[in-house]
């Protein structure tokens, strides 16, 4: 889709997007990623030091909580900028099955 990212003709190339985080959004996401990466370092301690089984599930539930969270981050900024320019462009049919798509997955995990 070329309302948000540039179109290549490989599925597996890289697609950038035409209107980039800003350094604000990129440090923020890399900060909850940080605080997850240590969070799942904890848990494999957890689990070499045979903590209880129960405390490093709720280590876990904390851990999904938290990707969650930074996925609905990036859903929202892909709806309220790639999906919304889209539909302001005349292209906002194939936004949206794609925004479904991802929906679809996301609410899977």
């Amino acid at each position: 889709m070329e309302h948000c990212h540039n179109e290549n003709i490989e599925e597996n190339v890289e697609k950038k997007p035409l209107v980039p985080r800003t350094q604000v959004e990129k440090d923020q996401l890399i900060t909850r990623l940080k605080r997850i990466e240590g969070q799942v370092r904890g848990i494999q301690k957890m689990i070499d030091e045979d903590r209880y089984c129960v405390d490093i599930l709720i280590q876990v539930t904390a851990v999904n909580n938290a990707l969650k969270k930074v996925g609905m981050n990036l859903l929202e900024r892909h709806t309220n900028h790639c999906v919304s320019d889209a539909i302001k462009s005349g292209n906002g049919e194939q936004a949206i099955d794609e925004l479904m798509k991802v929906i679809e997955q996301f609410s899977r995990a």
